[in-house]
């Protein structure tokens, strides 16, 4: 019996599921200090461990895990930060299932260690108890850097280029910091006092965060660099274009792109309208076209809006999604209503402007494709239609070009992406680097913040030959 409690990992209690349906509170309760205790001593304290291979941002996993077995909660915590400025996010969002965890030899015989969990935790606890440590600041450089974007890539940069002694400057076009931790992530899975409070921790540092900046049109880059005195420049604006279906009937009322419907119910409260004066339209059949984890959280952001029915219609199968298998579960157990290997073909008009229902056509895998799945193929004659009056595209995003149609010498690819080297984020362009969605396309959160802490590296090289004093090595 106790190998088989060894095996297992310590299951996180959460809201029930017709519960949790209908409000927006955060749905795992997380661990107690005694689950926590249990779970890492799960651990086996490899002697060459693999789990931190699998992390972007190399967080020391088996000796923070280590501390929380020993009982030293915040210890632990510190531990995580010595790597990453964003805890607390991270043990929440991030795909820790396909990245750590995934190299755990426990999963050869068992359950891996939940990393995740254990992250969340001792960030919790580090909150609760009030001890948050600001590490000692070093010596001023002198030099200045612009971050552009504070969503995690630009937040990680920021945290990593304070700590190198430089004077850095965070620049957020949105009223809120946080980018997509706080207009994409809905508050059931990442409660936006989270993202305040780990801002608040990167503010500490002294990282100066300037709101409603939209570089581009406040200033060019070019004047950034110039006029203003900055000595480096890191773009971290992610990719917040939608993408539609391109299929007819996307102009009535009633459809939404999943950027904007997420937005509104994030970052500007919709649900809680009419104390946020922010309107959106609660439809009672809502569908949702995506297999992604933005299309989960619409689905799921829909439930709670009061919807009666939500679709959420996917080309593929389950198999082929590429949400992740807790975001699916949890859709799964809250009444979203998959319906798989079907595709829309137009949106229907209910002569009054607004849409009344959806035509689609089943589909059928074929053989695979660039990305290693199965192509749906269409099949001839099958098309049917479903009673809809909200329709939310969320089959991705692009580049939005609003930063970099003002920087003509900065080279792009053929999709509006910079082109930068992954490795230090570097550009075309002298003292410019990027990083994050903006360089790959989406991507995840912690993708983002490994490419703003290899920037961060980067930048602090440039700045070193930048102002290398050559007469110094005069004799």
């Amino acid at each position: 019996m106790e190998e088989t409690k060894q095996k297992s990992r310590v299951k996180m209690s959460e809201q029930e599921p017709l519960t949790r349906a209908k409000n927006f509170m955060e749905v795992p309760y997380g661990y107690t200090p005694e689950e926590a205790v249990k779970e890492a001593s799960r651990c086996l304290s490899c002697l060459r461990p693999r789990c931190r291979n699998g992390c972007p941002v190399s967080v020391d996993i088996p000796s923070f895990i280590k501390l929380i077995k020993e009982g030293k909660f915040i210890e632990a915590a510190w531990k995580i930060k010595e790597e990453n400025a964003l805890p607390a996010v991270c043990g929440r969002v991030c795909p820790q299932e396909t990245q750590c965890e995934s190299l755990c030899i426990l999963g050869k015989k068992g359950e891996q260690i939940a990393v995740g969990n254990l992250e969340k935790f001792v960030a919790d606890y580090e909150r609760g108890k009030g001890e948050v440590r600001v590490p000692e600041k070093p010596k001023p450089t002198g030099r200045k850097v612009a971050v552009i974007g504070s969503g995690p890539g630009g937040l990680t940069c920021a945290a990593d280029l304070i700590k190198s002694g430089h004077q850095v400057t965070l620049f957020e076009a949105l009223h809120k910091p946080g980018g997509v931790l706080v207009y994409g992530i809905p508050e059931f899975r990442l409660p936006k006092v989270i993202v305040e409070k780990e801002v608040e921790y990167i503010k500490s540092l002294g990282v100066e965060v300037v709101l409603n900046a939209v570089i581009g049109n406040l200033y060019s880059v070019d004047e950034l660099l110039g006029e203003h005195g900055y000595d480096a420049c890191f773009i971290a604006t992610g990719a917040g274009l939608p993408v539609f279906l391109g299929i007819p009937g996307e102009n009535l009322n009633g459809v939404y792109s999943a950027n904007e419907f997420l937005t509104r119910a994030n970052l500007m409260k919709a649900y809680l309208f009419p104390e946020y004066d922010t309107p959106i339209k609660k439809g009672k059949r809502v569908a949702v076209f995506g297999g992604g984890n933005v299309a989960m959280d619409s689905a799921r952001v829909a439930l709670r809006l009061g919807a009666q029915k939500v679709f959420l219609i996917y080309r593929r199968s389950e198999e082929e999604m590429p949400a992740r298998r807790a975001e699916r579960s949890h859709a799964h157990e809250e009444g979203v209503e998959f319906i798989m290997l079907t595709s829309p073909v137009r949106l229907i008009d209910d002569g009054k402007g607004n849409v009344c229902g959806v035509e689609c056509l089943k589909m059928e895998l074929g053989e695979p494709d660039q990305s290693g799945r199965r192509k749906p193929v269409p099949i001839k004659g099958s098309e049917f239609q479903i009673e809809i009056d909200v329709a939310i595209p969320a089959i991705g995003t692009r580049s939005n070009p609003l930063l970099t149609k003002t920087m003509p010498d900065l080279r792009l690819d053929r999709r509006g992406y910079i082109v930068a080297d992954h490795e230090t984020g570097m550009t075309s362009k002298e003292g410019i680097f990027a990083g994050g969605d903006i360089i790959t396309g989406s991507a995840t959160v912690i993708l983002a913040m490994g490419a703003g802490r290899k920037a961060a590296q980067a930048i602090n090289e440039y700045l070193k030959w930048k102002f290398w004093d050559t007469r110094k090595f005069v004799t």
